[in-house]
């Protein structure tokens, strides 16, 4: 299926899709999250507002991910930590594959600002 050559741009879906495997990677190297952070920031403005939510969605989910992980490295001298850890692994993986769906139907994401999926 071709696009519209006015989708062609910086911030398409693919972008969109690009992200959230980039956060998807970044469970066994670290660094890709980061590069996902940072094509996020660059492309919330420039894109539809279906799209613009998925961006939003991926900030948020970057900066609460890093949040879990703090409390969890923090927590893990007293064993409750391995499972803030596990419950941000599992987190991860559903807000990603839940913004993956959403997006290949070229839907927003209904609640961009939620803590949980």
């Amino acid at each position: 299926m071709n696009k519209p050559i006015a989708q062609l741009g910086p911030s398409t879906d693919r972008t969109a899709k690009t992200i959230y495997t980039l956060y998807l990677v970044g469970l066994v190297f670290g660094i890709t999250s980061i590069i996902g952070i940072v094509m996020a920031y660059l492309n919330q403005n420039d894109s539809p507002e279906w799209l613009k939510s998925h961006y939003r969605f991926q900030i948020r989910t970057f900066w609460i991910g890093i949040l879990f992980i703090l409390v969890g490295t923090l927590l893990a001298s007293v064993l409750i930590g391995y499972l803030v850890l596990m419950f941000s692994v599992v987190w991860l993986i559903i807000r990603c594959i839940k913004g993956l769906k959403l997006l290949e139907q070229q839907q927003e994401y209904p609640n961009p600002t939620t803590w949980l999926f």
